[in-house]
């Protein structure tokens, strides 16, 4: 692990190596965790065992950055729609049939008002959340470059809240009344941003899952109305307090790079869906560049496509000085042992500038 090189790359100071981060095998893939650090470990292990299991691979994968994320659905509970979970963690132990949604009509998902259901929020309380779930990275990997932040920005939370199909419902039966849903909530979760701005972490991670693979599923001009100028308000305290903020997004969001650009990241963090060199041509000197690694070729790839994988990022990203080496699918535990550290081996190989 090497802060140096993370925090370098983080202020686009290009490290002699290009830094990794890597989201989901040090917490869940067990049988790699076992492999590379030797430790007998299982999701039935105490909690101490699994900590110390993580670290031991974080130090062994050499994490430059490590994530980290206080607020998501934690905040929600009062109110929110389920649409179950389909098998991610080994033996399906995540598997979640319970699936219902927490509104009755459409008129009724309109006129929802977070700040009537969830109402305001201890602001001293959020930050010490913040730097309880901050302090906690620093002292698990004190050699990374270490976050916090929020998962439920915008769209992240009205899928938390509704569910796809009453958010599609609605959004398609009244798009300017679900705008005004988004700008109700953007006032009620701007108190975490204003709270996260006055935390300890110089870097936030700001998550909003607002594409699907295809790119986005309502009118983009529609984004751009009520998506992000709310970004940018929510953004604003952070970016006055000299935040780093990582922005994340599933999908393919390659149309907003420069709508997301304008609010305010110091980062961008994808999937293999967005572009990367779309990302690289526009923003390699000036942004950190997070991931686009594919996980589909690690689940189901030879060493062939593995490597073909991880040269294909490299040859784009390394000449980017805050380029940073992620499989951004995440490695969860159906991809094989073998494919992971070779994966590994590769990435070691071609790291260094």
């Amino acid at each position: 692990m090497s802060y140096a090189d993370g925090w370098a790359a983080m202020n686009l100071r290009m490290p002699s190596r290009v830094p990794r981060v890597e989201v989901s095998a040090e917490w869940y893939h067990f049988d790699l965790i076992k492999a590379v650090t030797g430790i007998e470990v299982t999701a039935d292990s105490p909690h101490e065992r699994r900590q110390e299991a993580t670290k031991a691979f974080v130090r062994a994968w050499n994490y430059d950055m490590a994530f980290g994320c206080a607020v998501g659905y934690n905040v929600l509970e009062k109110k929110r729609s389920s649409m179950g979970h389909a098998v991610y963690a080994k033996c399906g132990r995540d598997f979640d049939t319970n699936i219902y949604c927490a509104f009755k009509s459409i008129e009724e998902a309109l006129a929802f008002d977070p700040w009537e259901t969830y109402g305001p929020q201890d602001e001293g309380e959020i930050i010490n959340l913040f730097n309880r779930n901050y302090r906690g990275q620093c002292e698990a990997f004190p050699d990374a470059v270490n976050m916090t932040g929020i998962y439920t920005t915008l769209m992240s939370g009205m899928i938390a809240i509704f569910g796809w199909d009453m958010l599609l419902t609605a959004a398609g039966t009244d798009a300017a009344g679900f705008g005004e849903v988004v700008n109700r909530y953007a006032s009620w979760i701007g108190q975490y941003y204003t709270a996260l701005a006055r935390s300890d972490t110089p870097v936030v991670y700001s998550h909003d899952d607002m594409v699907w693979t295809e790119g986005p599923f309502i009118n983009p001009a529609w984004y751009r109305k009520y998506i992000f100028p709310n970004l940018e308000k929510l953004w604003a305290p952070l970016v006055e307090a000299g935040k780093k903020i990582i922005f994340f997004c599933d999908g393919n969001y390659t149309e907003f790079l420069d709508d997301v650009a304008a609010c305010g990241n110091a980062g961008f963090w994808f999937e293999c869906f967005t572009d990367l060199g779309k990302v690289v041509e526009k923003f390699g000197s000036t942004h950190v560049i997070i991931g686009n690694g594919d996980a589909r070729v690690l689940t189901f790839g030879t060493k062939k496509q593995i490597r073909a994988e991880v040269e294909r990022c490299m040859a784009t990203g390394k000449n980017c000085p805050g380029y940073f080496m992620c499989i951004s699918g995440h490695i969860p535990a159906n991809v094989p042992v073998e494919s992971a550290i070779y994966y590994n081996e590769v990435y070691q190989e071609l790291s260094q500038r």
